[in-house]
């Protein structure tokens, strides 16, 4: 992803995603246009170019399963499809990319990926229903699947301390990743440390640049989802880690585009999200644990140590910036109901006496 003078890292996103979003509409019917205009005021161009595929996506499907549209492109449907398509039509669509083979590989979505798709084309039928375009709403005939929520997979104390003593050492790394290790080290430590330090998304930390660092104040200038920028503030383990990493910063020549990217990939150009993501896999798939961890399952770990240290779970969700703090509930239900259970003696009414708070013996009785 190139990035243009005086652009930052969540403005090429934005300019990149703008770009295949074009390129998806010319694929789709140009009253689609119609659609992506009214949404677009309220949803990200991520969301819509996601929108986009997964519309796209269905309207493909139709094609392939359905005689009458065979010869027809995807293009030159017309608005009065949405009007022969049945709730059955939409039922088997979703049934069908439960599994399915695209470009000569298996694709799997589970519960959230067709409940993301099903929210995509709700959507769609929203907007033309409530505008009279089409007399009747199908999607919204169309049961949601369940959503189960998923255990929340976090390090314990003594395995953030194991994986950070791993990335210093390289220990269980193959001879080939000890090659490279010898020059990532300093820089795989900042990006831990930071994550696990801050709570920071992946996304946010790989767009940070140099002079979002505020040492001063102890403090990072990051760009949130929906592009709301936001000062994280960080300790002293992660300070001491990111001068560290500066010095060596420092003697790097960064790629045109890169210059004032914070983590540079071994290319020397802005590391990106997949790389970062692969690093995490790398050393922590050498913990003696049977937990996947992701970059998100180190912010996780973040937001519970977090939450124990204060009981604010209001403050957790400022810090992680989740717009809703039911969000965070969601995430920290277990902590957030043992704070509670806790709470049920933290209030006293009256003051007890010895008396009253002594049971009698049976000496006492006679």
């Amino acid at each position: 992803m190139a990035v243009l003078n005086n652009e930052n890292y969540h403005e090429a996103q934005v300019r990149d995603n703008i770009r295949k979003m074009r390129l998806v509409l010319e694929t789709l019917p140009t009253w689609l246009k119609e659609y992506f205009r009214s949404v677009e005021s309220n949803t990200s161009a991520r969301t819509r170019l996601a929108y986009a595929y997964d519309i796209r996506m269905f309207f493909e499907f139709l094609k392939e399963n359905n005689p009458s549209l065979k010869n027809k492109e995807v293009k030159d449907f017309s608005i009065s499809i949405l009007e022969s398509i049945t709730r059955s039509d939409i039922e088997e669509y979703l049934e069908n990319i439960s599994l399915y083979e695209k470009d000569g590989r298996t694709v799997i979505n589970g519960e959230r990926g067709k409940a993301r798709k099903l929210s995509a084309l709700r959507s769609m039928y929203k907007y033309f229903f409530e505008t009279e375009r089409v007399s009747k709403n199908t999607a919204e005939l169309v049961i949601p699947p369940k959503i189960h929520e998923k255990e929340i997979i976090r390090l314990d104390t003594d395995e953030v301390a194991k994986l950070l003593d791993m990335v210093e050492s390289g220990e269980n790394l193959t001879d080939k990743e000890l090659i490279y290790h010898s020059r990532t080290k300093i820089r795989d430590i900042a990006i831990l440390t930071l994550l696990l330090g801050t709570g920071i998304r992946v996304s946010e930390c790989v767009g940070i640049n140099l002079n979002d660092v505020d040492f001063k104040n102890g403090g990072i200038k990051v760009t949130r989802k929906g592009g709301n920028e936001a000062i994280v503030y960080f300790g002293d383990e992660v300070e001491a880690a990111l001068h560290d990493y500066l010095e060596e910063r420092e003697r790097i020549n960064a790629e045109s585009g890169s210059e004032n990217a914070l983590f540079l990939s071994l290319q020397n150009k802005r590391i990106s999200v997949r790389a970062v993501e692969k690093l995490v896999k790398k050393y922590s798939s050498r913990l003696t644990t049977l937990k996947k961890i992701t970059p998100h399952k180190l912010r996780s770990t973040y937001g519970t140590a977090l939450y124990r240290e204060t009981g604010d779970i209001y403050l957790v969700a400022d810090v992680l910036g989740h717009k809703d703090v039911n969000t965070t509930r969601k995430h920290y239900a277990a902590q957030f109901e043992e704070s509670r259970k806790h709470a049920a003696n933290a209030v006293t009414l009256r003051e007890k006496t010895p008396e009253k708070g002594k049971k009698k013996s049976k000496d006492d009785s006679k």
